[in-house]
Parts: C-alpha cells; structure tokens; sequence
C-alpha cells in the first residue's frame, strides 16, 4: 500500500506540471481541456484514496500503514517519511474528495473574463493545491511536515487573488502574510525539536513522549508551533484574516480552503504538539481552551451581526465568521487533552468540512444566480425566496444549516458533543472548573448558532415568491451541481447517522498518541 500512498501525492504534482505544456491552438480548447483535464486527475486521486481506505487494516488503526522511510538529507537525519493511520485516514480521504468536487464544479462555474486568467492556470493550480494538502496529512518527518504546509500557500494566494472578487488581492496578500508569519514561527519550534532530540522523525518523537526534551525547551517549543498552527486553524483572535480571503476567494477556493487548509492547523496540533511536547501542550491548554471558548462565542455573535436585517452582511464573510466558532470546537477537544474531546476535534474536523464545503457550493451557487451574496439583498421583497423559485437549492441550504448548527443525526453533532464531554472532565492537572466554565461557554455558542443559522434560512429560503424577483428565471438546482453536492450531504447524513465509522479509526490511533505508547 506503501505505493499507493506515493502515487497519491505524485499523481497530482506530476498532473499540475503537464499544465506547463500546451492545451490547445486557442484559449477557449485549451481551457476546456485542462478542466477536464482536472477532474480526471483529481478523480484518479480520489479512486487511490479509496484504494488506500479499502487496503487499511481497520483492526489495528493506530499503527502507521503504507509506510515510506528513506533517507533525504542525511546531514540533519531528514527522511522522506511517508504513513498513513486512522487519525490522516479520513483527512486524505476529505481532501481529495473535496478536491474532486472543486474541479467538477469549475468545469462549468470558473471565473472568467478580461484580466483573468486561463482555465489551464487554475487547474495547475488546484493541482498544486493538492499535492500540499495531501502531503501534509501524509509526512512523518517536521522538515517536510513544515514543506508540505507551506506549499499550499501560493497557489491558494493566486486563486484569491486572480479568480477573487471584491477586494481580492488585498485579501490574498493579508492571507499570506498572516499564514508565513505563523509559519515561520511553526519552524523555530521544529528546530528547537529537531536539534535538542537529535531527530525530526515525528513516529520516533511521539513515541519518545516527550523525554530526552527539558522542561523549558518543551514549553517553548509548544509556544511555537502553538502560535503557527493557531493561525491556520484559525484561533481567535489570530483569525482576522480568514473574513476577507472567504469573501473574495472564488468558490472552489473557500471550499478548500474551509473544508482542508483550517484543518491543516489542528491537525498539526494532534500529530505534533501533543505527543511530542506533551509537558509544553499541557502548560498551554488552559490558555487554548480559553481562546477556544471566546472564539465560539465571539464567531456566533459576528454572525448573529451579519444575519440582521440592515446590516448589509455578505453571505460568505458570515460563513466564514461561523467557522471561527466551529473550529473553536475542535480547539477546545484538543485543549482538554483527553481521548473523548481529541476524537470530539477530529470528528469535528471532518464534519465542519464537509458541511461548511456544501455551505460555501450554495453560496457560490445563489451569488452565480442573483448576482450577489448581500444577505439584505437576498431577503428582500425582490430576492431569492429559494423555497418557492428554486426549491430544492432552498432545502439543500436547510440542510446544511441545520448540520451546521448541530442537529443530532447530522454529522455537525458529535464533534461538538464530544468536545464539550472533553472539557466537562478535562486531563488531570487541568483546572476543572476552568473548563467546565469553558464548556458553558461553548453550549451558549451553539445556541447563538442555531439563531444565526435560522436567521439566515428564514431571510433567504422563506418570502413570497410571487413578488417579482430581480433576476427572472432563475435556475433550480442543475446537473453539475447535483454532482458536486450530493456526496456531501450523503456523507453529512451518514456521519451523524453511524459516527462509529470515524471514532473507530480515530479513537484507537488518539489513546496511543496520548499515551506515548
């Protein structure tokens, strides 16, 4: 399985330097062309990531599978170390799918126009995309761990930047910046790691727990990579970047970058900060899970602000407001440093991207049709009124948002359940009461939640549709779409209805990480 894992990460690298050469005597061939030339690539991805599930060994999910190691740069032990265990099994299978669905939906809806450039670009682009999200998941050394997260930051700056609208290149420049600085700091606690361990090897760290590493260097090394990775995930109040690049990002681009790029962050908080600066994350986790709570609290209020009516709240800037609160979840699991609330922030993960994927798809859907995604132009008298002039867009939108906001049977639920169970009985040393306040905290932001999310569904979906609309004939949902969305509201469904598929493959591979064993 070993190759299967290889030909995953070299498929689509191998696949965004073929766009280098010619696609066509004239750009309309060439961009028709490379879009289908991207989602046969990124479906051959997505059928090796099914490859690699189907080949899993399920009975021992917490051993590294498919595993690579050869030596890459010997003067500072640096290994091409490739794996793959339950807690990277269901991220590699998240992103290539949501991947694939990006490049089926821009073969009909990518930006085009003066100034903007080719089609054959953008699938190079996306391409590269994915060579870096997959890497990351897939990597088992700091050194290409810190590689594969800083890859992805070009080709998501240019996908804002050159298929954006609004204020885009402002946006794009803000995400960089914000992202290379937390990176950079990311590195210096790498290198802490790496030369007072005498290895980068994160199996070999993780196993070691912690020992061979002093006190003070672990607690600075957890700073560190603390303060890069909160930036990514994104932790209030290192977030305000992520409004602006939502608003501006093209659809493709918020999808991946709310359903993979955010999850790259609190990932790197499980597979690194945990097991291999334990005595440091343990320093730090009450402060984590206070940040935590304020950004749940603080990312519902934002929304509940935008949702109102006169205030002029753009749909996908509140979209990415409600992702603030999400993954504010995730942090607080991770914060407790238990095994319950490290499952509740995996689980989590893969339910924000999935339901905050199929979120953003109807956003860009509804702006496509109405030509705005102003929430006071939606909601008035001549706007969308989705349950009574496209109807089955309107239920999908439903649907979403109450996954979102954390019905039982969707998949938005157990993530949430869990990693509030995480801080009601938080590790020992942890101060209870501190999260107990903490999770009360967090049951408040998913009340603030739900009124959002209902705020909004009664604003756009409900109205009279016999008022004339400022755009007539306006489509209902179309094949290409039915296509992309599906699948995530298939697996939303399926998630909340049999959570045992994901906590199965997480809890095993958790215990072990936490345990050191």
């Amino acid at each position: 399985m070993n190759a299967v894992l290889i030909a995953l990460l070299l498929l689509p690298l191998a696949g965004a330097a073929a766009t280098l050469a010619p696609f066509g005597a004239d750009r309309a061939t060439a961009d028709r062309r490379a879009l289908r030339f991207g989602t046969a690539v990124t479906g051959a991805v997505l059928v090796l990531t099914v490859v690699l599930a189907a080949g899993f060994d399920h009975d021992r999910p917490s051993r590294m599978q498919a595993v690579t190691d050869v030596r890459w740069i010997p003067a500072l032990d640096v290994r091409l170390h490739l794996g793959v265990d339950g807690i990277s099994l269901p991220l590699l299978v998240l992103t290539a799918l949501l991947t694939f669905l990006c490049a089926v939906y821009s073969t009909r809806r990518l930006p085009s126009g003066d100034g903007v450039p080719s089609a054959q670009a953008f699938t190079g682009l996306l391409l590269l995309l994915e060579v870096g999200m997959l890497a990351t998941f897939a990597v088992l050394d700091l050194v290409l761990f810190f590689v594969a997260f800083e890859v992805v930051l070009i080709p998501m700056y240019f996908l804002i930047a050159r298929w954006g609208s609004g204020a885009k290149v402002p946006a794009a420049n803000r995400f960089i910046l914000y992202t290379l600085l937390g990176s950079a700091v990311m590195l210096l606690g790498f290198l802490l790691i790496g030369t007072k361990a005498g290895t980068f090897d994160m199996t070999r760290l993780a196993a070691a727990h912690g020992s061979g590493l002093s006190h003070t260097t672990q607690v600075v090394a957890a700073l560190a990579i603390l303060l890069g990775l909160a930036v990514k995930a994104p932790a209030w109040p290192l977030h305000s970047w992520l409004p602006d690049a939502h608003t501006s990002a093209p659809t493709a681009g918020s999808v991946l970058l709310a359903g993979v790029l955010l999850k790259m962050g609190t990932y790197g908080l499980v597979r690194v900060w945990l097991p291999i600066v334990p005595e440091g994350a343990a320093t730090f986790a009450p402060y984590l899970g206070a940040f935590a709570a304020v950004g749940i609290v603080y990312g519902s209020l934002a929304c509940l602000a935008l949702a109102r009516p006169g205030a002029k709240g753009d749909l996908k800037r509140l979209i990415a407001f409600s992702s603030v609160g999400h993954m504010g979840f995730v942090l607080l699991g991770i914060a407790s440093l238990t095994p319950a609330g490290v499952n509740g922030a995996l689980f989590a993960n893969i339910a924000h991207g999935l339901v905050t994927g199929l979120l953003f798809f109807l956003v860009g859907a509804v702006k496509d049709r109405y030509g705005t995604s102003d929430l006071d132009t939606l909601a008035g008298a001549t706007g969308a009124a989705l349950y009574g002039r496209t109807p089955r867009i309107g239920a999908l939108l439903a649907f979403a948002a109450v996954a979102s906001l954390g019905l039982p049977g969707l998949a938005g639920f157990w993530g949430e359940v869990l990693a509030m169970f995480g801080a009601f009985d938080p590790a020992a040393g942890l101060s209870r009461p501190a999260f107990l306040t903490y999770m009360v905290l967090a049951g408040l932001g998913t009340l603030l939640t739900a009124a959002y999310l209902l705020v909004v569904v009664r604003r756009i979906c409900m109205g009279d549709p016999k008022q004339p609309a400022a755009v007539s004939g306006v489509p209902d949902l179309l094949a290409y779409e039915a296509v992309s969305w599906t699948p995530l509201a298939a697996l939303t469904l399926v998630a909340g209805l049999w959570p045992a598929l994901l906590l199965g493959l997480s809890d095993p591979a958790v215990k072990h990480l936490l345990g050191g064993g």
